[in-house]
């Protein structure tokens, strides 16, 4: 069963942020999307005091201020990510990435397709992991 908490995404690219919130509502998603821009500005989310914590983070790798990388150090690090899904969704297919990724325990690394038709694939493959996982409560 889908949760009702939020879907954080960390990208800062405006027109991804939107490619994104069609896909969400394409697919019947409607878990409210909290966006940040860069690394610092999702910390700043996940540890905010009575904040509902986010049931997915999608995480770009190339940002400006925070990376995506530097991002999931620290989270892991603090621990203010502990029990949260964790996909990177970026454009980058180096293989310097993808080990650091999975070094940070991401529980997925997807590459941002060109096309929309196969980004709303990937986004379904995505909806289908999280809704089939068992998550911490």
């Amino acid at each position: 069963m889908r949760t009702k908490k939020p879907i954080l995404l960390v990208e800062d690219d405006e027109v991804d942020v939107l490619t994104v919130r069609r896909a969400l509502k394409e697919l019947e998603i409607s878990n409210q999307l909290a966006v940040a821009a860069n690394g610092e500005e999702a910390l700043s989310v996940l540890n905010q005091n009575g904040a509902t914590r986010p049931a997915l983070i999608l995480l770009d790798l190339n940002m400006p201020r925070m990376s995506g990388l530097e991002f999931l150090r620290q989270a892991r690090e603090d621990g203010c990510a502990r029990g949260i899904p964790i996909v990177v969704l970026t454009t980058s297919r180096q293989d310097q990435d993808i080990v650091q990724g999975f070094d940070y325990n991401v529980a997925g690394y997807m590459v941002k397709p060109v096309d929309y038709r196969q980004f709303l694939e990937v986004m379904k493959a995505i909806d289908q992991y999280w809704t089939l996982s068992e998550l911490p409560a």
